[in-house]
């Protein structure tokens, strides 16, 4: 127990080198050039903020100078001075407005970058598979993606303006305190800014775990109930509405402990924060009184003298309010800290993967290239392809191999040597638990494979391979996106040509009254997918989706199980129709005579691979 208590503790997120070097990997891609569009904005809110700056200062200035035309009684002066002091009011306004119009341009521009540079490595080579499936020690991939970044990006945003200006302001008015009152005015003021920023670093630091712990809990909340609302219809029929209630509460629970705590130790910061702002403001008179009781100012005349103390204070005041800025800092600096320390994570881990893959390559699994003409996205299968198409109509070649079961080391099937060739279908069976989805997940490079060698000899898609996972899986969008599914290029592929394909193939599997239903093949439905379609019309239109792709191999993990053996016999006939040889895992013996071949799985690594005795 202690050695993993203090393992915990050197994995807590905090202010150190590796925030460093996650936040600066984070800017690489904000930034990624010096001509990019990040830095030209850059330099123009920096342009912006500058000219603000000289305005400020001049409306800062202002009311020495009432001081003295209303001391001097000076009519025209004091008519003159509203004037300017109105237009320079007004361009103050404008000033600080584009100022934050950019820096939310900066916000959407950045978060922009930032998850799409995060969404080509996560949906790349199968990570988001890995991540969520595999390896589920990083919690809640989804989350860091979509409202870290968020958060993170805001931040920086909201910090942009301070953090770019802050060198100027503070070079600028230290220079003028110093010309007002000495070297003791600016020396106090920055010896107090070194107090309050290891005081407020002090505070800082417990913040940073907490927060990552409240996002952690907050994406474990947030799934919870996406989890209820995908299975709604299973809970409700256990009558777990109860059940379901203690397990979310139970959650909530935890998370507004955690936030508690946060809560608690951003008190002490906020009390840091704020005596240091209030505090400041006296510091910035003592500055001021020091030469004035010293006699350096003892020649002026009243109006002239209320003037310098007017200004100096202003001086004064604004060099600890620039120092201030920064302090009030503090608290989304923690945020942000936090949000880089989870972001860098999520690097991190995609990073691991993608290594882990290439230092395989084609030692467990070999890959052609995807089927371009199908349109399917052959980016994630890069740095694990032999570059050879097909070979002699072959599928899979299988060598010795042998697979556990996932998160355990038991092994399912041991040395399995097989070839699945185009014209001899395959049917997979066996008892629950002895591996027939593993090596299907296993043939699609899901899982790997304990020893032996595997090669895919053929390609995704049309002429190639497709799969027909056990849960039937529909996207957002059209009845045309569902079927045509996973290409990724749509509008292109409207027309009479494509339509009659379709409409052939959703009457083909039964599927015409979806049609009316949905008002056409491309109107918008508001629905979900999964609650409008029973069990069985969803399996109906994955094989549509087969049947369109029309690949040489036809891949089906228990895909007829919610129909009827009329149906699947008229399924099974019409892939026979379309030259798909098909691997099938299934139960029911009435599959067994639309194959050629059966591999029983018996547990305990072992298997029988028999060949079908068709009669006629």
């Amino acid at each position: 127990m202690p050695g993993i208590k203090g393992q915990q503790e050197r994995s807590r997120p905090k202010l150190d080198v590796l925030l460093l070097k996650r936040f600066l990997r984070i800017q690489a891609i904000l930034f990624p050039s010096w001509s990019s569009q990040s830095v030209l904005m850059f330099a123009t809110l920096l342009s912006v903020a500058l000219l603000e700056q000289l305005v400020v200062y001049q409306v800062g200035i202002v009311p020495s100078r009432f001081f003295k035309v209303l001391g001097s009684k000076d009519l025209v002066g004091f008519r003159d001075l509203t004037s300017v002091a109105i237009c320079l009011i007004v361009a103050n306004s404008l000033l600080k407005s584009f100022d934050q119009y950019i820096s939310n341009l900066m916000y959407i521009r950045w978060r922009k970058s930032l998850t799409q540079t995060l969404h080509r490595i996560y949906f790349r080579r199968k990570v988001y598979y890995t991540l969520n499936v595999l390896h589920t020690s990083l919690d809640n991939p989804d989350q860091r993606i979509s409202q870290d970044v968020e958060r993170f990006c805001r931040g920086m945003s909201t910090m942009a303006t301070n953090l770019i200006i802050s060198p100027f302001t503070l070079t600028y008015y230290t220079y003028q305190c110093f010309y007002s009152t000495g070297w003791l005015g600016p020396v106090t003021i920055f010896i107090y800014f070194i107090i309050g920023s290891v005081v407020n670093r002090a505070l800082m630091g417990p913040i940073i775990p907490t927060l990552v712990q409240q996002e952690k809990l907050e994406g474990d909340f947030r799934f919870k109930h996406m989890q209820v609302r995908v299975n709604a219809e299973s809970a409700a029929f256990y009558r777990a509405g109860r059940v379901e209630q203690m397990r979310t509460d139970r959650i909530l629970q935890e998370l507004l402990r955690t936030q508690g705590r946060l809560v608690t130790r951003e008190l002490r910061l906020y009390i840091g924060v704020n005596i240091f702002n209030y505090l400041g403001s006296i510091v910035s008179y003592l500055a001021i009184a020091i030469p004035i009781f010293a006699g350096r100012y003892d020649g002026l005349a009243p109006a002239d003298l209320i003037e310098l103390i007017s200004k100096n204070a202003f001086v004064s005041i604004y060099l600890i309010n620039c120092f201030s800025r920064l302090i009030d800092l503090s608290t989304t600096v923690s945020e942000l800290a936090g949000y880089t320390h989870r972001i860098g994570e999520l690097q991190e881990a995609i990073g691991r993967l993608s290594a882990s893959r290439g230092r395989r390559g084609a030692s467990t699994l070999e890959d052609p290239p995807a089927s371009h003409e199908s349109g399917l996205d052959s980016s994630e299968e890069e740095g694990e392809m032999d570059g050879q198409g097909q070979s002699d109509h072959t599928a899979f070649i299988l060598e010795g191999v042998s697979f556990t079961a996932p998160w355990s080391e038991e092994l399912l099937v041991k040395n399995l040597t097989l070839k699945i060739t185009s014209g001899q279908s395959l049917l997979i069976i066996g008892n629950t638990g002895t591996g027939k989805t593993t090596l299907l997940r296993v043939l699609n490079g899901l899982r790997e494979i304990t020893q032996g060698s595997l090669r895919m000899a053929t390609c995704f898609g049309p002429r190639g391979v497709l799969f027909l996972p056990q849960r039937p899986y529909f996207t957002d969008g059209t009845l045309r996106e569902q079927v045509i599914y996973p290409l990724k290029e749509i509008y292109p592929l409207s027309g009479s040509a494509d339509d009659k394909r379709i409409l052939h193939f959703l009457e083909a599997t039964g599927l015409g009254p979806l049609l009316k239903r949905t008002g056409g093949l491309d109107e918008i439905v508001g629905w979900n997918w999964y609650d409008v379609l029973s069990p069985g019309e969803m399996q109906r239109l994955t094989f549509a989706r087969l049947f369109y792709h029309q690949p040489e191999f036809a891949v089906l993990d228990e895909a007829t199980s919610a129909l009827t053996e009329e149906t699947e016999a008229e399924l099974y006939h019409i892939c026979t129709h379309l030259g798909m040889t098909v691997v099938s895992v299934g139960h029911r013996s009435s599959l067994e005579k639309y194959h050629d071949s059966v591999l029983h799985l018996l547990g305990d690594g072992k298997w029988e691979l028999s060949a079908v005795q068709h009669h006629t």
